[in-house]
């Protein structure tokens, strides 16, 4: 069984289609806690984005080791194996809690195997890690085979990430107040990526909106692997047009034909706002 957890934003659908189990993170807003499971029964994203507009914060939590171990028990003593793909670790204690459950399960169930992988993705990066993975496990190989595919092919999934709001990178100390202020003054977009420590950074800017999302596929261009059997993952922080903008140009430049669009969960969009578009793809290098 692969087991992600929600930072993947993987929806309903694909998480049903892959076979895959996926463990909700938790986002706080007010004094109520949610959960942010893939099928969002406890609070739309667009109520999520609309309370950010609104002037509402969350805060966020990872998977605990509890967590972890309530979900690997049963399938355990079914007899089934668990491979972990974690929100990397770079970004949330999410991967250290899956690591400690591991570790006490193997010792009650010496005769399974629990593997864990830190992916050190996020958002539908880490869920086309997850997508290839299931492709794979349907194919027949092995839990180590899945596994080593995974460790020696996540830092070819190149995360490209714009934001339309600087104060909510300001918030979570990514950018200083002077260059939020300055920025949205002067229309400036920051164009951000995950790197292969798994951190998010900004490495360059674009003039206008247009501009920054025409980088997104820019750098694509600059990167990307053969694209005869690759899927393209686009998350937006409900701005759907503008991610459709970013598959039309993709679509048009490289001829992809499996493009899949969703949400930028919570977990994320904490802390990235509105308006945040993230293009995801197999690249030579991050």
């Amino acid at each position: 069984m692969i087991l992600t957890d929600s930072s993947a934003d993987l929806s309903a659908q694909l998480v049903e289609e892959l076979g895959v189990e996926v463990l909700p993170l938790s986002f706080t807003m007010g004094e109520q806690t949610y959960h942010n499971w893939p099928d969002n029964r406890e609070m739309d994203p667009k109520d999520f984005y609309a309370r950010l507009r609104g002037g509402a914060m969350a805060t966020t939590a990872a998977v605990n080791v509890a967590d972890y171990t309530q979900a690997m028990e049963p399938l355990l003593k079914e007899g089934k194996d668990v491979l972990i793909l974690a929100f990397s670790s770079g970004l949330s204690a999410t991967c250290h809690s899956a690591q400690i459950a591991a570790r006490e399960l193997m010792e009650q169930f010496p005769d399974r195997k629990v593997e864990v992988v830190d992916t050190l993705c996020a958002s539908l990066g880490q869920g086309l890690l997850v997508w290839y993975a299931a492709r794979l496990k349907q194919q027949g190989k092995t839990i180590e085979e899945v596994r080593d595919w995974t460790e020696e092919h996540k830092l070819n999934l190149c995360h490209w990430f714009t934001v339309d709001d600087l104060m909510f990178l300001k918030r979570g100390g990514r950018v200083s107040a002077a260059t939020a202020v300055l920025g949205t003054m002067l229309s400036i977009k920051p164009v951000m990526h995950v790197d292969n420590e798994g951190h998010l950074i900004k490495v360059g800017t674009a003039r206008g909106r247009n501009a920054s999302l025409k980088a997104l596929v820019d750098h694509m261009e600059q990167t990307v692997l053969d694209l005869k059997d690759q899927a393209v993952f686009i998350s937006h922080g409900d701005c759907l047009a503008d991610a459709q903008k970013v598959a039309d140009d993709v679509k048009a430049r490289f001829g992809v034909e499996q493009v899949i669009i969703n949400y930028v969960g919570p977990v994320i969009g904490a802390h990235s706002g509105p308006g945040t578009v993230a293009l995801f793809f197999l690249g030579s290098e991050r």
